[in-house]
């Protein structure tokens, strides 16, 4: 069946017949080249918008990097940046959110403003608030530009996951996410990133990276009563000064006095330098954020670093033993303390009777911040706990040092780390069963990641 209906004209002369088909035709042929010139030029358009968003999508995904997003936002087993790690705040798990753009689980119904508005206020879409877990004190000083890039990348470049995480579990009063915002008013700022007089333009990008995106302060500016970061600029003398976090004493970054550009670059890019190698959390740090920075960023956050005055040395009033009796001792091996014996079974084979291992492989003990720390809970963490260096591009290979949890009970570990705060110019204070005990404690009521 013939389903097109017939049109009728109505009948006219042939000039006129001649003129309408020939307007028809005009009208037919412009019409025709409107729709191909309109064609060839929305084709053009796509093209040009495709590589902007791939351009757009992978800023962002370096920007991502910088943040540290994945760290955080994903759980083993779990699809990235779809949730669930959870983070011991000391009054219960706070569980990271799903922040892929699944409309249903993570933040696909976000718009731009909302993304910017949890990124910078920690605040979420549907107006409650975020727990600082969430740096986003810090990431207040990211660019509109930035953000943007970010908000692309997520919405655009990565894979939507119909994940769940579990609820955030904290007792009262810490349950009521209402009252974040009363600590948001006290303790954090609106104020965006600026530059200090007299820095260029490497200094600059270093410290947009570290105040910002990188977030250093959070873990490396001391915290007061309420969890609050007691500075978040780079002029305040608290900047970077380092603190105490998950039973970890955080080293200031101020100054680095011990380091040379090249050391902090090589240790961001490789999570080992010529006599440290990073442990704890700044292992992973390393290996899902600064290991993927280029090399002008790592060099401009180094330079940045440089510039800030150091804090003042401390050390305890200890007499060191001195590196070369506690080298002679060691080699000689008779009349050992328990510590110095404990070292040469354990210790001896990498780090040497010197005390200083060996450059990017086994970290330097004599002298090291680790060892001379106020604190020995970040020494005691490594013997306990081990410590194993992050796999990277520049440096693949893995460097695991054992924990000895199992194989020394608290007093070996107190007389170890006793001998090695004092052995060589080490000048800190001894280590009692005590505080063995309770960081053990620690280690052992930590969730599994």
């Amino acid at each position: 069946m013939n389903t097109q209906k017939s049109l009728k004209f109505p009948r006219v002369s042939a000039p006129l017949t001649l003129a309408f088909a020939a307007t028809v035709l005009g009208l037919l042929a412009a019409g025709a080249w409107r729709s191909s010139t309109a064609a060839e030029s929305a084709s053009a358009d796509t093209a040009a918008a495709a590589p902007t968003d791939a351009a757009l999508i992978q800023r962002g995904e370096y920007l991502a990097r910088a943040g540290d997003c994945i760290a955080c936002h994903s759980a083993p087993g779990k699809p990235a940046f779809a949730g669930g790690l959870p983070i011991d705040s000391g009054h219960g798990l706070i569980y990271s959110t799903n922040i892929t753009p699944d409309p249903a689980h993570g933040i696909g119904r976000y718009t731009e403003a909302q993304f910017a508005d949890a990124l910078r206020h920690g605040k979420r879409a549907d107006g409650q608030h975020l727990y600082p877990a969430m740096p986003y004190p810090s990431y207040a000083k990211v660019s509109d530009e930035d953000v943007h890039a970010l908000y692309v990348f997520f919405m655009k470049g990565v894979k939507p996951a119909a994940v769940t995480p579990p609820a955030t579990d904290l007792g009262f009063p810490f349950s009521q996410r209402w009252a974040m915002g009363l600590w948001n008013w006290f303790f954090t700022s609106d104020q965006p990133f600026r530059a200090q007089a007299g820095w260029n333009q490497q200094v600059t990008r270093g410290a947009y990276l570290v105040e910002g995106l990188g977030h250093c302060g959070s873990c490396h500016t001391p915290r007061g009563f309420a969890m609050n970061e007691k500075a978040d600029r780079s002029d305040q003398a608290r900047f970077l000064s380092g603190g105490e976090l998950g039973g970890w004493e955080v080293p200031s970054l101020r100054g680095l006095p011990h380091w040379t550009d090249k050391d902090i670059v090589d240790y961001l890019q490789t999570g080992r330098n010529r006599s440290a190698a990073v442990a704890g959390e700044m292992a992973q740090v390393v290996e899902h954020s600064t290991a993927h920075l280029n090399e002008d960023d790592l060099r401009a956050m180094a330079a940045y670093l440089k510039t800030l005055s150091p804090v003042a040395e401390r050390s305890a009033a200890v007499k060191p033993q001195g590196a070369t009796e506690t080298q002679r001792k060691l080699t000689a091996a008779v009349d050992l303390t328990l510590g110095e014996r404990l070292y040469l079974d354990n210790c001896a084979a990498c780090h040497f009777v010197t005390g200083q291992g060996a450059p990017r492989v086994f970290p330097r003990l004599d002298g090291a911040t680790v060892v001379n720390a106020d604190s020995p809970s970040g020494l005691l963490h490594v013997i306990l706990a081990g410590a194993s260096t992050p796999s990277t591009d520049k440096a693949p290979s893995v460097l695991v040092m054992p924990g000895f949890a199992q194989r020394l009970d608290d007093r070996e570990v107190a007389a170890l780390a006793s001998f090695v705060r004092q052995g060589w110019s080490n000048q800190a204070a001894s280590v009692s069963e005590r505080q063995v005990s309770r960081l053990r404690e620690h280690l052992e009521a930590q969730p599994a990641h």
